[in-house]
């Protein structure tokens, strides 16, 4: 296989990751009756959607410019991170004792996790620094994701266990 087909099969399976992560979001959002549990997988969902811009974008001018394709300017401030104003109590609050919400932070922890492992492999397998460079940055994207649905599911779960008087081991 050519470095260029290489390439774009890594694009082609990043691509179908966003997709997923954008159905299984966007899904989310619209099955929520809770006004910040729908922001919440809304956000994450047009943060998916950003993501495959990206990976369209290099795609699309891989031929031209090869490994320079993969080169990105600085994200805007929103782009940086899921905005802080969807992980309030508000949302806590609003979870409370809920099992649907619980689940959908559970799924979407393992599909944050697995896109994690895949773009920091695809970061590895890179050997031009702009393409190294490109999914260590989609690698880290994620890892914002996760580790803020990580900790929406842990202080949620405490809140259950809590007003349950569960308190394993």
């Amino acid at each position: 296989m050519s470095d260029r087909e290489q390439l774009l099969d890594i694009l082609r399976k990043a691509y179908q990751i966003e997709v997923d992560g954008y159905t299984f979001y966007s899904m989310t959002a619209d099955r929520a009756s809770k006004p910040a549990v729908q922001e919440l997988f809304g956000k994450l969902a047009a943060d998916e959607v950003q993501h495959q811009t990206y990976l369209k974008g290099v795609a699309g001018r891989l031929d031209e410019k090869g490994p320079a394709a993969f080169q990105l300017g600085p994200r805007s401030p929103e782009q940086r991170a899921i905005s802080q104003a969807v992980f309030t109590a508000k949302f806590r609050e609003q979870a409370v004792a809920s099992e649907f919400e619980l689940g959908v932070l559970s799924v979407g922890m393992t599909l944050e996790s697995n896109a994690i492992r895949y773009f920091s492999s695809a970061a590895q397998q890179a050997g031009e620094p702009e393409v190294k460079g490109f999914y260590q940055f989609l690698a880290d994207w994620e890892k914002e994701h996760y580790e803020a649905l990580q900790g929406l599911f842990n202080a949620i779960r405490a809140d259950a266990h809590a007003a349950s008087s569960f308190a394993p081991f």
